[in-house]
Protein backbone atom coordinates (compact mmCIF):
# COMPACT_ATOMS: atom_id res chain seq x y z
CA UNK A 1 0.00 0.00 0.00
CA UNK A 2 1.29 3.49 -0.77
CA UNK A 3 1.45 6.43 1.62
CA UNK A 4 -1.61 7.97 -0.25
CA UNK A 5 -4.28 4.59 0.21
CA UNK A 6 -3.13 4.77 4.19
CA UNK A 7 -3.93 8.18 4.80
CA UNK A 8 -7.87 7.60 3.59
CA UNK A 9 -8.02 4.33 5.24
CA UNK A 10 -6.98 6.30 8.50
CA UNK A 11 -9.38 9.23 7.72
CA UNK A 12 -12.28 7.06 6.50
CA UNK A 13 -11.80 5.61 10.18
CA UNK A 14 -11.92 8.36 12.00
CA UNK A 15 -14.52 9.89 10.21
CA UNK A 16 -16.91 6.93 10.53
CA UNK A 17 -16.16 6.78 14.57
CA UNK A 18 -16.93 10.52 14.87
CA UNK A 19 -20.74 8.91 13.49
CA UNK A 20 -21.05 7.32 17.11
CA UNK A 21 -24.03 8.52 19.55
CA UNK A 22 -22.55 9.38 22.98
CA UNK A 23 -24.02 7.12 25.61
CA UNK A 24 -24.80 8.02 29.01
CA UNK A 25 -23.26 6.06 31.54
CA UNK A 26 -25.11 4.70 34.19
CA UNK A 27 -21.57 3.10 36.19
CA UNK A 28 -21.80 -0.26 34.85
CA UNK A 29 -17.88 -1.57 34.40
CA UNK A 30 -18.88 -4.37 32.18
CA UNK A 31 -17.55 -2.88 29.29
CA UNK A 32 -14.20 -2.15 30.83
CA UNK A 33 -12.05 -4.43 29.15
CA UNK A 34 -13.47 -3.61 25.87
CA UNK A 35 -12.71 0.15 26.21
CA UNK A 36 -8.98 -0.68 27.57
CA UNK A 37 -8.45 -3.10 24.53
CA UNK A 38 -9.86 -1.03 21.83
CA UNK A 39 -7.51 1.89 23.47
CA UNK A 40 -4.50 -0.10 23.66
CA UNK A 41 -5.46 -2.01 19.93
CA UNK A 42 -6.35 1.36 18.13
CA UNK A 43 -2.84 2.78 19.52
CA UNK A 44 -0.61 -0.46 18.76
CA UNK A 45 -2.39 -0.46 14.81
CA UNK A 46 -1.72 3.57 14.50
CA UNK A 47 1.59 3.48 15.46
CA UNK A 48 2.63 0.41 13.43
CA UNK A 49 0.66 2.27 10.42
CA UNK A 50 2.94 5.39 11.19
CA UNK A 51 5.66 3.47 10.96
CA UNK A 52 5.19 2.58 7.30
CA UNK A 53 5.22 6.56 6.81
CA UNK A 54 7.74 9.23 6.66
CA UNK A 55 11.74 8.38 7.04
CA UNK A 56 14.52 10.10 9.72
CA UNK A 57 12.11 12.53 12.46
CA UNK A 58 9.52 12.51 10.61
CA UNK A 59 8.69 9.03 11.06
CA UNK A 60 9.36 9.64 14.98
CA UNK A 61 6.64 12.07 14.47
CA UNK A 62 4.19 9.77 12.22
CA UNK A 63 4.41 7.13 14.96
CA UNK A 64 3.76 9.64 17.21
CA UNK A 65 0.71 10.96 15.70
CA UNK A 66 -0.69 6.87 14.43
CA UNK A 67 -0.88 6.12 18.10
CA UNK A 68 -2.67 8.97 19.21
CA UNK A 69 -5.01 9.15 16.63
CA UNK A 70 -5.23 5.37 16.38
CA UNK A 71 -5.78 5.34 20.24
CA UNK A 72 -8.69 8.31 20.18
CA UNK A 73 -10.30 6.04 17.60
CA UNK A 74 -10.26 2.60 19.01
CA UNK A 75 -11.65 4.18 22.55
CA UNK A 76 -14.14 6.17 20.60
CA UNK A 77 -15.61 3.07 18.73
CA UNK A 78 -15.08 0.42 22.07
CA UNK A 79 -16.22 3.18 25.04
CA UNK A 80 -19.19 3.58 25.54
Amino acid sequence: MNKRTIAFILAGGLALSGCQSAAVSTGSTGNEFACIAGTVGGAVVGGLVGATIGSGTGQLWAVGSGATLGAAGGNALTCY
